[in-house]
């Protein structure tokens, strides 16, 4: 099914003016489409050529792909890169069937990048090798080997299976930037036996990470591996230092997104505040490089701000807060910015129409740093 937003967003604009009109605190309070129209009637399109952020993308699940022209929309808003979700097993069944292959062919025309953000262990480390090796999988609370989450880091043989099947998922879904995306189970535990036990969640993530990393450069020496700073992995490592090639990609699902970071004292989901959300970001930093660092954020995400139920929300898009979070985020020198736009599909096109928002949040990265002479 082919769609684009052609017809429906607004033209391209003056972006210094917008920029300056929504960063100002007098309007944080106001309606999305009432600042926008405010800030941009009539003004001549700019090009930018070398934009301050160098990723400016949009993570998405296999059924919004199959459904709506999103390299169409992704090339319109300005965006360089696709972040294809949930699992491996998934994703490399829809790149391999037709409309995944047209994917990847109009991505491929437009100049868009594709990546893969995926939940992984279940592929990488099969559940159904547990009967025959329980010893690969975590350990829980009670010192009973379980095979439901994630795996014990100091098996051997566990890893090299873990490695083996990266490798064989990098081959099928190529990341054109380099740059992989191998997560640990979503919120699950990790392993508590007696060699695991005294790592961290976020040490033993690491531990997983620094031996992947390796196996994926013996295929290609410029592959990169992204650190997920999320839920039970956002304060940072402390025990393990990474390896070449791993970078941070820090996930702030507990902040509130009704509110700037920059205003500290709020306090968003699980009782975390902005200001602790923002430490836990200032820490990583310290462990891994700013250059490559990515923040992997949730404004335009359709199924979060649903409460992963449907029908589905419009999410809460507020271009002044957007605005105020790149700042955040950019003099912390991190210059790579993603989002989730999931379930912004068929059915959200059928009931909302298409996504205006989409063309905003890449007006705003494309013209972000412009008046600094980025």
């Amino acid at each position: 099914m082919k769609q684009t937003i052609s017809s429906v967003l607004q033209p391209d604009v003056d972006r210094r003016q917008f920029l300056r009109f929504a960063g100002s605190s007098a309007v944080v309070g106001l309606s999305p489409a009432v600042l926008y129209r405010s800030a941009t009637a009539d003004q001549p399109a700019s090009s930018v050529d070398r934009p301050f952020f160098k990723t400016r993308g949009v993570v998405l699940v296999t059924k919004d792909l199959r459904e709506v022209n999103w390299p169409q929309i992704a090339k319109e808003a300005g965006l360089s890169t696709i972040g294809t979700h949930v699992t491996p097993s998934e994703v490399a069944g829809f790149v391999r069937s037709e409309k995944g292959e047209r994917f990847l062919d109009e991505c491929t025309q437009l100049d868009i990048q594709v990546e893969h953000e995926l939940h992984a262990m279940k592929d990488l480390l099969p559940r159904n090798l547990f009967d025959k090796n329980p010893e690969m999988f975590r350990m829980n609370k009670n010192g009973e080997r379980v095979g439901d989450w994630n795996c014990c880091v100091h098996s051997k043989e566990g890893l090299e299976v873990i490695c083996r099947n990266a490798v064989y998922y990098s081959r099928i879904l190529r990341a054109t930037t380099g740059r992989y995306f191998y997560w640990i189970d979503d919120d699950r535990p990790m392993c508590k036996c007696s060699q695991c036990r005294a790592y961290s969640d976020s040490d033993q993530a690491l531990i997983l990470e620094n031996a992947m990393i390796q196996a994926l450069r013996k295929e290609n020496p410029n592959a990169s591996l992204a650190h997920l700073a999320y839920l039970g992995t956002l304060a940072p490592p402390k025990l393990v230092k990474p390896e070449p090639g791993i970078f941070l990609e820090f996930a702030p699902i507990c902040r509130s997104w009704a509110h700037p970071l920059a205003h500290t004292e709020v306090v968003g989901r699980e009782t975390l505040s902005h200001g602790e959300t923002l430490d836990c970001l200032d820490a990583n930093l310290e462990v891994f490089p700013r250059e490559t660092a990515q923040v992997l954020e949730y404004w335009l995400d359709v199924s979060l701000h649903s409460d992963w139920k449907r029908p589905v929300k419009r999410p809460p898009w507020n271009p002044a807060i957007f605005h105020s979070d790149l700042d955040t985020y950019a003099k912390r020198g991190i210059r790579h910015v993603t989002t989730f736009a999931a379930w912004i599909d068929g059915d959200y096109v059928r009931e909302f129409g298409h996504p205006k928002f989409v063309k905003e949040y890449g007006d705003i990265l494309l013209a972000y740093g412009r008046e600094a002479g980025e």
